[in-house]
C-alpha cells in the first residue's frame, strides 16, 4: 500500500503539482487560509475534493464524528491556531451520511476510547429520539440516522461556541460558523445552519 502511496505522489508531482507549480510555490512560503474545516475522519471523505477547493484555502480539523469536544486540548490548539495566527473567517463543521460514529452511538462498544470521545455525540441521539417514535422500518432507521447526523452538526456548533475564542471572535463579527452535511450517495454538501 505504501509504495502505490509513493507511486502516486510520483504522479502527482509530474502532473497536477508541476500544471501549477506557481499556486504550489506560494504555498511553500506560508498558508493564509479563510476557512477552519472541522470533518470526520471517514475516509471516503477528502475535504479539498467535495468542496472543490484549492490547497491553501482550507485549515483542517478531522476526528471521529466531527466532534467539537468541549476544552479538548488537542481541538483547542487547532481553534487556537487557527483564530489567532491564520486570522481564518470561517469554521465549518461538516457531517456526513452514513457516519460510523453515529451509529456507534446505539452500539454498547468494548473499546477503551470510542465511547468516551462519543460522549461528546450523545446529546444529538438523545435530542432526536426525543422527537421522534422508534424506528420499525430500513427507510425510518436510515431518516433516524440522518437527523442525528445533523442535530450533531448542530450540537458540535454549540460546543464550539463555548470556546472563549469563539465567543470574542463572533462577538467582534471576525468569523461566521457554517453547518454543513454532505452526502455520500448524491455528492451533495448542503448548509444546516
Amino acid at each position: 500500500m505504501i509504495d502505490q502511496l509513493l507511486s502516486g505522489n510520483v504522479k502527482f508531482r509530474e502532473t497536477t503539482f508541476k500544471q501549477n507549480h506557481e499556486r504550489y510555490s506560494e504555498l511553500a512560503k506560508g498558508q493564509k487560509p479563510s476557512v477552519l474545516w472541522i470533518g470526520c475522519s471517514d475516509s471516503r471523505i477528502q475535504t479539498g475534493h467535495i468542496t472543490n477547493a484549492a490547497p491553501g484555502v482550507l485549515f483542517i480539523q478531522r476526528n471521529i464524528g466531527n466532534v467539537a469536544p468541549v476544552y479538548d486540548w488537542n481541538f483547542a490548539t487547532v481553534l487556537e491556531y487557527a483564530l489567532k495566527h491564520l486570522k481564518v473567517q470561517h469554521i465549518v463543521i461538516c457531517g456526513h451520511s452514513d457516519c460510523g460514529a453515529i451509529k456507534a452511538l446505539d452500539k454498547d462498544l468494548d473499546d477503551h476510547y470510542i465511547p468516551l470521545w462519543l460522549n461528546n455525540a450523545t446529546e444529538a441521539k438523545q435530542r432526536v429520539d426525543a422527537k421522534i417514535k422508534k424506528p420499525v422500518t430500513p427507510a425510518e432507521a436510515k431518516e433516524r440516522s440522518t437527523m442525528i447526523e445533523q442535530e450533531n452538526v448542530r450540537l458540535q456548533i454549540e460546543h464550539l461556541k463555548k470556546y472563549p475564542l469563539v465567543k470574542t471572535a463572533l462577538a467582534k463579527k471576525e468569523i461566521t460558523v457554517h453547518g454543513l452535511y454532505y452526502d455520500l450517495e448524491t455528492g451533495a454538501l448542503s448548509k444546516i445552519v
